[in-house]
């Protein structure tokens, strides 16, 4: 039976009320006049609906001091309906073909000096208001609302839980589908219908990476047929009905690997995955769990073979910060989560990745991921 949600539950008025408040003081603290919010996760996280991006204006304004208003296309009015605008103490204004949205939106905010506009408003949209808002300075509202979504609450953190049991429950009958003879993509075909099957409301991505294949770190699928023997990177990961998302990899073999080295060069990434995980706590630096991670790969003599960062930033969106990267001296809070994922390419031959979800408690550290890291080797 699916287990698939048949609505998208947003959070409480008073939570994403809170959140609108934190906004306003969020550009009020960066001497920015208004925030400028596209649909999509932003929007999504401010008032618990994603909403759609279109050649028509949608925008969500939060003046620093002021009445927040979203500004939409009354056809679209109708999808925004259980948007609870009275709750949240929003105005919906909408406006009709033949009006300039963008003159509307530069009504209500007088003559600003800065405001601040989604990372990924299309450019058709940043381009008329540099039109409609005159001198005002245009910047990326991204540095200001990702201090907000950083740090996951109660409500957000068991939505990952609860995205990360769901993706367990897949790669747990992997089993049934991985084997010599298929294609990685039938393989991935049955893994997207089990995604789906066992609690997403879809798949966002299915790589599945067999032989020379798995030393790309993002290969999807290809016909590719797999063969007795292989090495086989299988990262997978979609949304639940919150919108909060998965995102594990484990690393299988079709019985027993065909290449010498494989048993000696896993086992030094279990180790270097273990570090980094376990380096993970509150006051910790994002570089730190890069470094716990790459040090052990690379005093092993894999470094080179190690060619992403070792961890992303994961909500309603895959990727979002903190980015575990080196060179980000973030210190790590609770209710942060993000990827520990290092994985080891040898090009023309085989990779693997280990990667789970973890979330930063007030002492320490907890994955939202519960299955084995070792090499799994199937029958074949």
């Amino acid at each position: 039976m699916s287990r698939r949600s048949l609505h998208n539950p947003a959070p409480d008025a008073a939570s994403l009320r809170a959140r609108l408040d934190r906004a306003r003081a969020a550009a009020a603290a960066a001497d920015t006049d208004a925030l400028l919010i596209a649909p999509g996760s932003d929007l999504r996280y401010l008032i618990g609906q994603a909403g759609g991006s279109f050649e028509r204006l949608t925008t969500l304004v939060i003046p620093a001091d002021g009445v927040p208003a979203l500004v939409l296309p009354k056809l679209e009015a109708p999808g925004y309906a259980d948007v609870p605008a009275d709750e949240l103490g929003i105005e919906i204004v909408t406006w009709v073909d033949g009006d300039d949205a963008y003159e509307l939106v530069a009504d209500r905010l007088g003559k600003p000096g800065r405001v601040a506009v989604s990372d990924f408003t299309p450019a058709l949209h940043v381009l008329a208001f540099r039109g409609a808002l005159g001198d005002a300075e245009q910047t990326l509202a991204g540095p200001i609302v990702r201090e907000l979504r950083m740090r996951k609450d109660a409500a957000e953190i068991q939505a990952l839980r609860d995205a990360g049991a769901a993706i367990d429950r897949v790669h747990a009958r992997v089993h049934e589908w991985l084997r010599p003879g298929r294609t990685e993509a039938e393989v991935g075909a049955d893994i997207t219908a089990a995604i789906v099957e066992e609690g997403h409301t879809h798949a966002d991505f299915v790589i599945v990476g067999s032989g020379p294949n798995g030393a790309s770190p993002h290969h999807d699928v290809s016909e590719r047929v797999i063969e007795r023997g292989d090495v086989v990177v299988v990262d997978i990961g979609g949304p639940i009905a919150e919108g909060y998302n998965s995102d594990s990899t484990r690393t299988y073999a079709v019985g027993e690997p065909r290449d010498a080295d494989v048993a000696e060069t896993y086992a030094v990434l279990q180790r270097a995955q273990r570090a980094a995980v376990e380096a993970v706590r509150p006051g910790a630096t994002a570089e730190s769990i890069d470094a716990a991670a790459r040090d052990i790969i690379a005093e092993a003599g894999y470094g080179e073979f190690f060619i992403h960062r070792t961890g992303h930033g994961i909500g309603l969106d895959v990727h979002e910060e903190p980015y575990i990267i080196k060179g980000n001296a973030l210190p790590l809070e609770p209710g942060m989560a993000f990827s520990v994922e290092p994985g080891i390419y040898q090009p023309g031959r085989w990779g693997a990745r280990i990667e789970d979800i973890v979330v930063v408690t007030e002492d320490g550290v907890e994955s939202v991921n519960q299955r084995p890291h070792d090499l799994i080797v199937l029958d074949a």
